[in-house]
């Protein structure tokens, strides 16, 4: 089986197909005669293109990449392709969330 994300003219995934792959192209050949439009090859295991491309990804061309949504304004891509806060998520062993207001992690009230 063979994965290929169709994306849209601003290079936004718009759907994740499975096709058959028993021989080279089939797939992709199939995507492009019976629905049109721009396919890429995708990887469930993120063998290739970074990451596996889920509804709402972009896909950028110069690094051969799909990438999900910025999580927050202040992370930054690294050059796997993932979104990376600031500062390291903290090593306590206790429930934090990020406040993009003091860029910074806040410890997780439990109730």
């Amino acid at each position: 089986m063979a994965h290929f994300a169709e994306i849209n003219e601003n290079s936004i995934v718009t759907r994740v197909l499975v096709t058959n792959n028993d021989f080279p192209n089939e797939g992709y050949d199939w995507l492009i005669d019976n629905l049109g439009g721009t396919w890429i090859q995708t990887s469930y295991n993120a063998t290739i293109r970074c990451n596996y491309a889920g509804v709402g990804y972009s896909y950028d061309s110069e690094l051969d990449a799909f990438i999900a949504p910025q999580t927050y304004p202040s992370w930054e891509l690294d050059e796997n392709c993932q979104w990376q806060p600031p500062s390291p998520y903290p090593k306590d062993d206790k429930r934090h969330e990020w406040d993009e207001d003091n860029l910074q992690w806040q410890l997780v009230d439990h109730v």
